[in-house]
Order: C-alpha cells, then structure tokens, then sequence
C-alpha cells in the first residue's frame, strides 16, 4: 500500500499548496505585513528566475540544434496551438467562465513547458531524455521572453494585464535580468545548483508557496472570491481537462504526421502539453492587477495537478507497452 502511494503523481507539495490556499482564506496578510509579503514575494521571484539562468545551459540548447523540427514542433504547441485553443475558449464566457477566470485560463495557456516532469514522463514512457531536455529547456528560455509579450498582445486591455511602464519595468527587474544574471553567472553557481539540488528544490517549491498565499490573501482582502460560486471552480476543472485532451490528440497526431520516430513523438507529447507552475506563478504576480491575480492563477493550479494525473497514466503505459528507447 505504502509503494502504491509512493508512485502517486500527488505528493507533499499538492497538500502545502492546499493548506496554503487554506491559511490565506483565514489569515490574510493586511497592512504592514501585506507590504513586507508583497516585498518579499518580489524577491523570491527574483531570486527564482536566477536559479533558472543558472540551470539552463545554452550549450546544452545549441546541442539539441539537430533536433530543430522536433523541437518547434514543441514549441509551435507551446506557444501558437496552446493560445489558439485559449482564444476560441472566450465562447465560454460569461455562461461557463467568468471574466477572471477565462482570463487565468488564455494566460496558462502562454506559459512556457515544465522541466522536470517533461523530462521525467518522457524518461518513464522510454522517449529520448536528452531530446526533451533540449526542448522543454528551450520553452523555458523563450517562454520568458515570449509568455508576457503574449500576455501584452492577446489579453483584453479591460481588467488584464498591466501594459504601462510600470509593467514593462517588472518584467526586466524581475523576471529577464535575474535570469539574465544567473546566466551569466552560471559557471559558478551551476555547479552549487547542483550540490544543494534539495535546496534549491526547496526554494522553488517555497517560493511557489509564498506566491499562492500572497495572491490569495489579496482575494480575500479585496473580497474577490465571494464573487465565484464553487461551479464555475468545477467547471473550471472540466475545461482544463478538455483543453489537456486535445493538446494531448493534437501532439499525438502531429508526431505522427510529421513521421517522428517513437523517441521524439513521446517527447512533443509529453513536452508540448505540459503548462509551467513553477514559471507560470511568479510572472502572474508580475503582469496582473494584485486584486485579480488570485482568480487569474486558478486554472494554472488546477492544470498543473491534472496533468500530472494524465500524464503519469499515459507514461507508465507507454512504457510497459514498448521496448527501450535509447536516449541520444
């Protein structure tokens, strides 16, 4: 029983992220400690996209250039289908959706791939490993650029994002420079990254954490959630389960379409589906008015754990399925 829990795609982290919601939804940071939250929640964001230029090796993104139709075809899912299929959910509102919520659900659509579980259900499904690091790490270093400029294009100018100066400043002191930084940088902190991989872990998921209360305690603060009845949250759920059915169709068939062998098409499956919390989190913060952002990161949070279901569920079967692939 204790080994059939372990395997679960559900772990820890889901709980925090729970009890979290849970704390803000009692005790709500207001006043002076909603201004230390909010100060400190711009540094951890900072500090998170550092750890991220430090991670990501350029070389290691010119080495998968072999690659290059595997990896638009990621990408291509990642930023044009993903926002495509967001834009055409806008007929859902105000019936299913409302304003802030579809708004949440078109900006988890213009985030960029997860890393490591990419990387892990490929691993787990016998795809080629390196091929989805290359990728899912470029959708990364795009997504930083590419995420708010979407953001900038395609939300409505009404409640969204901030498109002022102001905005524009966030984003380079918070989320390009630090990265910027931990590129440059990444000879000598790469390899500290890697020696502390649980601190650094620890500081990820810690900083999510610190993001999810500081947003949600604004909600309260502001009075925003007593504005959403519990179906639209369930409907909210449903929506995000079909817009993974269909990404998921949609790589399956392109790979096919576009003769990759085995090893690649697991990669685009897995890669081109995923949507990022951990990157997804902090630019919310950054791009959106603070008494909606509680609203605008739901339907990221609920994705997020969806897709860790479905995919684990497809990977172990691929796996089973098939003989190993190598992972060149």
């Amino acid at each position: 029983m204790r080994a059939a829990l372990s395997r679960l795609p559900v772990d820890t982290f889901l709980l925090l992220l729970i009890a979290v919601v849970v704390l803000a939804t009692l005790l709500p940071a207001h006043g002076a400690s909603a201004d230390v939250l909010s100060w400190a929640t711009k540094v951890v964001i900072a500090l998170l996209f550092l750890l991220y230029g430090a991670r990501l090796s350029p070389q290691q993104a010119w080495h998968g250039v072999r690659q290059w139709k595997l990896h638009l075809l990621v990408l291509a899912t990642t930023f044009v289908v993903f926002p495509l299929l967001g834009l055409a959910a806008r007929v859902l509102v105000p019936s299913v959706l409302t304003d802030d919520l579809y708004t949440g659900l078109l900006f988890l659509c213009l985030v960029p791939s997860t890393v490591q579980s990419s990387i892990a259900f490929t691993s787990i499904a016998r795809g080629h490993v390196s091929a989805a690091i290359v990728s899912a790490s470029l959708s990364n270093i795009v997504g930083v650029l590419l995420t708010p400029l979407l953001v900038l294009l395609l939300m409505p100018l009404g409640g969204a994002p901030r498109v002022d100066g102001s905005a524009v400043g966030d984003i380079v002191l918070q989320l390009l420079a630090p990265f910027a930084v931990g590129q440059l940088l990444r000879r000598w902190l790469a390899p500290v990254v890697t020696r502390h991989a649980v601190l650094t872990k620890a500081v990820d998921r810690g900083s999510i954490l610190l993001i999810v209360y500081a947003a949600f305690s604004v909600g309260m603060t502001e009075h925003i959630w007593s504005s959403v009845q519990p179906w639209r949250v369930v409907a909210v759920a449903a929506v995000s389960t079909l817009l993974l059915a269909v990404v998921l169709a949609v790589t399956w068939c392109t790979g096919r379409l576009a003769w990759l062998d085995r090893g690649d098409a697991i990669v685009l499956l897995f890669c081109g589906s995923k949507k990022s919390l951990a990157s997804g989190l902090p630019m919310a913060l950054v791009l959106f008015p603070a008494a909606s952002v509680g609203l605008i990161m739901l339907p990221l949070m609920l994705f997020h754990q969806i897709q860790l279901f479905v995919c684990a569920v497809i990977a172990n079967r691929l796996g089973q399925s098939a003989q190993p692939v190598s992972s060149g």
